[in-house]
């Protein structure tokens, strides 16, 4: 059984992921690992330490961001009362948490749904995301044929950053508008409605 981490290299690790998950989401799986270190404030020594090889670190990323997707899904599903506010809650957690542009980006250098690691988490995390879809749809307040697929491809398409000179923090924030807009046709949907 592996020891727990000192608070100061638990507080590295997590900083290494935030930055990994940043520089992955705005340039990709082959972003490179100096470049990872000096965003989180550590040093090269320091990043290899507690990840010996792109792989790893990859893979650790990977693994964060499907942890932390199943558990923002699972907490809007338990602590809001209203379906369709439990749904928008997820959506704007899972942008935030970058997981929609950082999975697509990961995914020609790991195996998501066959890793003994990353497939059942990917699968929690589908079948918390998948809940809240059939409770709105339950309700009356999601179309019955909104399917995950749309849900998690249009997530896609607003997390991926968009091309162009403006900042980082400048892109998020369209992509917050982006589907904030999105959140609002969903609302403006019924039950009767079907989207062609």
């Amino acid at each position: 059984m592996a020891r727990p981490l000192r608070a100061d290299a638990r507080r590295n690790q997590e900083q290494i992921l935030l930055a990994a998950r940043d520089l992955v989401a705005e340039s990709g799986h082959d972003v490179p690992l100096d470049e990872i270190a000096r965003r989180a404030g550590v040093g090269i020594g320091t990043l290899y330490r507690r990840f010996p090889d792109r792989e790893t670190l990859l893979h650790a990323l990977a693994l964060d961001a499907l942890t932390r997707t199943a558990a923002a899904a699972r907490a809007a599903a338990e602590q809001e009362t209203d379906p369709f506010s439990a749904l928008a809650r997820y959506l704007r957690e899972a942008l935030e948490l970058r997981v929609s542009a950082v999975l697509p980006a990961l995914m020609d250098v790991l195996d998501l749904e066959n890793d003994p690691e990353l497939g059942p988490m990917r699968d929690l995390s589908a079948r918390s995301v998948r809940r809240i879809l059939s409770t709105a749809r339950t309700a009356g307040v999601l179309p019955p044929d909104v399917t995950f697929e749309d849900v998690g491809m249009m997530l896609v398409r607003i997390a991926r950053p968009l091309p162009g000179p403006l900042s980082a923090e400048a892109k998020h924030d369209l992509a917050r508008r982006h589907l904030e807009l999105f959140i609002r046709g969903l609302g403006a949907l019924t039950a009767r409605e079907t989207i062609r």
